[in-house]
């Protein structure tokens, strides 16, 4: 495949005629053309393609893949057999070009003139042997698969990108979201108390709750606001039935100072999204900043994320369940501080070693 480039024209000719960023900063799609073919790339942050497609020909499809392209570190061409345009179509016109990214931004959609020329998934991976799939292309080739032939799969994902961001983008959408898991977290813990942003003027937009202690609890409870408001990315190529665990919102409970505890959420909040990741239960994050600075001092250094299903050391947590978005399922991931040398135990053993040892220990989801 063909070298990233920045902007503009090359000495081989090849210019980069679209350029778009997924709203969270995390994927870029390039889309470059010569006189020969085109091609799109989806890029991270610093240039490396982690998915790529063939969208055309413009000339006439040579009888096999043209490996002196190739070697020389050019576009490919789809050889004749392989393309629906076997004699080439027209140079591509960029003012025809439009893009919709998923939902979770880990994969893209690259339409002409209205109808779609290409999908690059969250999953493609051309170490893999994985390409985009592409209008233009018959069957599965290195380059590109038949999009023609993967509509019926990835219809509805399409689509449903396409309205996401039409709300996303219309008056208020934020702040209808916003209301509705906050009703949602007043019903199951009362009165609100503080209220934090934690998005940093970037996307997602994250809030933060604090539910002080009220007559029937002697902590404080917090919960991100917002990290349920768009699926995580790349889940699917870990878990089965993604659309059960790809919305999450994180919370903690303290009887130490609510503002000190709140600080460990921008840390976690939008890194699914910045990363293309997602978080779950039993995963551990390192904090990412020298130990001595963790929130919640030493020596704590890292959190496990736990899911109240059962599993939660402590006993039961208050029942933050019932929470619904786009269809999806949202679920409540705790956080609970560990040591690194606790960190290493479930490193070695596994996260169910290290609820046992907390267990035993007799600490749980309330901290403190």
């Amino acid at each position: 495949m063909a070298v990233f480039r920045k902007s503009g024209s090359t000495p081989d000719g090849t210019n980069v005629i679209l350029t778009d960023t997924n709203p969270y900063g995390s994927r870029r799609l390039v889309v470059e053309s010569d006189h020969i073919s085109s091609v799109a790339y989806l890029c991270d942050p610093q240039g490396v393609v982690k998915g790529a497609v063939w969208l055309a020909n413009h000339q006439a499809a040579p009888p096999a893949i043209d490996l002196g392209r190739l070697n020389d570190g050019l576009s490919p061409v789809m050889p004749r057999s392989c393309t629906s345009h076997p004699l080439g179509s027209p140079p591509i016109d960029p003012d025809t070009l439009d893009v919709v990214w998923f939902e979770e931004g880990d994969g893209v959609v690259l339409y002409e003139q209205g109808t779609i020329l290409a999908v690059i998934p969250g999953w493609a991976d051309m170490t893999r042997g994985i390409p985009g799939f592409s209008l233009h292309t018959i069957g599965e080739t290195p380059f590109a698969w038949s999009l023609r032939d993967a509509l019926g799969g990835l219809d509805r994902r399409i689509s449903g990108a396409k309205a996401y961001w039409e709300w996303r983008r219309g008056s208020g959408a934020w702040e209808t979201f916003q209301q509705f898991i906050m009703g949602h977290l007043s019903s199951r813990l009362g009165p609100g108390g503080r209220y934090w942003d934690a998005s940093d003027d970037r996307v997602p937009t994250i809030g933060i709750t604090e539910r002080p202690p009220r007559q029937d609890r002697d902590y404080t409870l917090l919960s991100t606001v917002g990290m349920s408001c768009q699926r995580m990315p790349s889940i699917e190529q870990y878990v089965e039935r993604s659309g059960e665990f790809a919305r999450v919102e994180l919370a903690m409970a303290t009887r130490g100072d609510g503002r000190q505890a709140a600080r460990l959420f921008p840390w976690l909040a939008q890194y699914p999204w910045h990363s293309v990741t997602w978080l779950g239960h039993g995963h551990i994050a390192r904090w990412y900043h020298d130990p001595a600075t963790f929130p919640l001092g030493p020596p704590w250094s890292a959190v496990l994320l736990l899911s109240d299903d059962g599993t939660l050391p402590g006993g039961k947590a208050p029942d933050l369940s019932g929470f619904t978005f786009g269809g999806d399922v949202v679920r409540w991931l705790w956080l609970l501080p560990i040591s690194e040398a606790e960190r290493r135990l479930a490193a070695e053993r596994g996260y169910p070693a290290l609820v046992k040892h907390l267990t035993a220990q007799g600490r749980g989801w309330l901290i403190g």
